[in-house]
């Protein structure tokens, strides 16, 4: 571990864990977004790919082109007054939308090309994901850089695309013994897992998992920062003449 690393986790171990959207800060485990496909069509190996598949195409570049668009609109206060509130945030929310529509509008025909009539089983929920609380969020938020749009973008895109491989996965191995339709069992364990109330049990299941970890993981970072600094100033110490 680098020394400057080290000094960040130790100075405030909790900003350091925010910037990891993939594992310590996952947006759908530690805040709840994004859950509506993840319960209700995120059933087999393959929906959750093709879920995955969609959020890549949709999350990152939304982001940036509704970075660019709000600029006619920026909010750049943290707490603004309700008057700029009044002013700014419909326009905001309309472009975030506007943005995530013409972005998903380019991207269906990649995904039907790849998918084909398999994105059927979707239904509803993948052109829902325009509205989804991953891309649209940050209307209310202080205006970002694009830079930032896309570091953080392309972070939450691998942290939700993990979480949505991970449980169709298990929800098609507990409630058909299969994995992407290859047997891996003799029978179905939890036939429940591909309802939507299924869906809930195993999620959260698997987010306690994910939490447990994480919080391990965090202690671990400290630990190690600690170790990484105390080495680090034996050294110094050392070279003193």
């Amino acid at each position: 571990m680098k020394k400057r690393t080290a000094e960040l986790i130790l100075k405030d171990p909790e900003k350091f864990a925010h910037h990891d959207r993939v594992f310590l800060n996952n947006p759908v485990v530690m805040q709840g977004m994004g859950l509506a496909p993840l319960v209700v069509v995120a059933t087999t190996g393959q929906n959750g790919l093709m879920l995955a598949a969609a959020v890549t195409l949709l999350l990152v570049p939304s982001r940036v082109l509704a970075c660019l668009l709000s600029r006619l609109v920026p909010l750049r206060d943290e707490e603004p007054t309700s008057e700029q509130l009044q002013k700014k945030l419909l326009p905001r929310a309309l472009l975030y939308a506007a943005s995530a529509a013409v972005v998903y509008l380019a991207a269906y025909p990649i995904l039907n090309f790849v998918f084909g009539t398999g994105l059927l089983n979707l239904g509803i929920y993948l052109p829902m994901l325009v509205v989804e609380p991953l891309l649209t969020y940050r209307f209310g938020r202080v205006q970002e850089t694009v830079h930032k749009a896309v570091s953080k973008g392309v972070r939450i895109t691998v942290g939700y695309a993990l979480l949505l491989l991970v449980v169709g996965v298990v929800r098609e191995w507990l409630s058909l013994g299969t994995v992407f339709g290859a047997p891996v069992g003799r029978w179905a364990l939890l036939p429940l897992a591909k309802m939507p109330a299924g869906g809930f049990i195993v999620l959260g299941i698997l987010c306690a998992i994910w939490r447990a970890a994480a919080a391990k993981r965090k202690e671990y970072l400290k630990k190690e920062a600690r170790d990484t600094l105390t080495v680090h100033y034996q050294k110094e110490g050392n070279r003193e003449p």
